[in-house]
């Protein structure tokens, strides 16, 4: 998949790079802006079963 994309992108090496490093960074910005608010009230990281009653040490 990876030799796909860089070989269908425009230019020399360099621009090459410059492309997939613009590329990484918009998926990063659409996951962490869009995706994973979405997806976080429906993952269960607010159930915790830990707690300080009785049993703990210290």
């Amino acid at each position: 998949m990876y030799g796909w994309i860089w070989r269908h992108l425009p230019g020399n090496t360099l621009i090459r790079a410059l492309i997939s490093l613009l590329l990484v960074l918009g998926v990063v910005y659409l996951l962490f802006t869009y995706v994973f608010p979405w997806a976080e009230p429906l993952l269960p990281f607010g159930d915790v079963t830990v707690d300080g009653g009785e049993g703990a040490a210290g």
